[in-house]
């Protein structure tokens, strides 16, 4: 019962299925071939229809169960893929703990430290360390960095992977990249589009992402700009209606492969 339960099987289920098992092995008590349920009972934390791996993954981390975390990680990408793992299990793991931690003051600080690290660590383990090369690498890379002063950087972690695993090109810049050292970065790679983001408000800068929107390359002629897409909460004000701003991964993966596959055709910005 502790087995299933610590994979994410309500309770009641659990115990049903241990009561049924007489004698079995608990790592087959869960019948893995089938469909795995999806549990709408979430606690004081009020997410909604949630995913079982995504109860799994939080009891783990509050266990500060490392070896537990990095297996379900590994099992909701190979399951999910990159944008359906992230989606549907690390990012409710991630609100719940978030939240769990503004709402006991400085406890659960260590869960989530913990939690962040592994997720970042089982999307580098599933990026290529480079694209395949071929005709979509010709439209140029996506450029993907946070704004100054940001350090969050596990969402552009995630997209990089998601690109990466369509086998896209891109170029991942991390936290807190200088304004000046973006635009040279784009200047010199000519990408087919530039995300940005920003987890407050503080840190969004509509002026930089314009910069970069305007910022140019290419002969005489033939001049290109870049596509600027913005992500994150930091940009609910202007840059919500004057720049593209997906809401979720899926959406962010479909606007920048769009773009790339336009570009491919010539038909550039």
């Amino acid at each position: 019962m502790c087995r299933l339960t610590s994979s994410g099987v309500p309770p009641a289920e659990a115990a049903r299925l241990a009561r049924r098992a007489t004698g079995t092995p608990p790592s087959v008590v869960g019948v893995p071939e089938q469909p795995r349920p999806r549990s709408r009972a979430a606690g004081t934390l009020p997410l909604g229809d949630v995913r079982q791996e995504y109860r799994g993954l939080a009891r783990a981390a509050v266990r500060l169960d490392a070896p537990a975390v990095e297996r379900q990680l590994e099992a909701a990408v190979e399951q999910y893929s990159i944008t359906g793992a992230w989606q549907e299990v690390m990012v409710p793991a991630l609100h719940a703990v978030g939240r769990k931690w503004a709402s006991s003051g400085d406890r659960y600080v260590e869960v989530e430290h913990l939690l962040s690290w592994h997720v970042s660590t089982a999307l580098r383990r599933y990026t290529p360390s480079a694209a395949p090369q071929g005709a979509a690498s010709a439209a140029g890379p996506v450029v993907l960095a946070c704004v100054p002063g940001e350090q969050h950087t596990l969402a552009i972690e995630a997209l990089n992977a998601a690109l990466c695993e369509l086998g896209l090109p891109t170029r991942m810049f991390g936290a807190a990249v200088p304004g000046e050292a973006l635009t040279t970065a784009v200047q010199r790679l000519g990408p087919v589009a530039v995300f940005l983001w920003a987890q407050a408000r503080s840190t969004a800068s509509l002026a930089l992402a314009r910069h970069v929107a305007d910022t140019s390359w290419g002969v005489k002629g033939a001049r290109r700009q870049p596509l600027v897409v913005v992500g994150g909460p930091g940009w609910s004000g202007p840059a919500a209606r004057e720049l593209p701003r997906p809401p979720t991964l899926r959406d962010a993966v479909a606007i920048l492969s769009g773009a790339i596959a336009t570009a491919g055709t010539g038909e550039q910005r």
